[in-house]
């Protein structure tokens, strides 16, 4: 995924693009609203999974962008599975599969 638009100031507007501009993601910060705490869940309960080529290299860039790192998993079936917490505390996966989903 790539920023195909993003803005530094308040809402904070982003839009995520994959890698053939087939899927776009809009994330937005709602300043007037309170943050949820995030943080207080389990990182199973409520996470956004992504598809990911190398897992520990995308761990490693969102880490050096401010995320914050939760566990790995290696499953029997070769998948590798990455979470971190953005800085607000939303968990994110990054997997890659052992075998395809599609």
């Amino acid at each position: 995924m790539r920023v195909a638009s993003g803005m530094d100031e308040p809402p904070y507007t982003h839009f995520l693009a994959d890698s053939a501009d087939d899927v776009l993601i809009e994330i937005y910060a709602n300043p007037t609203d309170p943050i949820p705490d995030y943080a207080g869940l389990h990182p199973l309960r409520l996470h956004l999974a992504f598809d990911s080529a190398d897992p520990a290299a995308d761990r490693d860039r969102l880490l050096v962008a401010g995320a914050s790192m939760v566990e790995e998993v290696h499953l029997d079936d070769g998948s590798y599975l990455v979470m971190l917490r953005d800085p607000w505390g939303l968990a994110i996966q990054l997997c890659k599969r052992g075998r395809p989903m599609l």
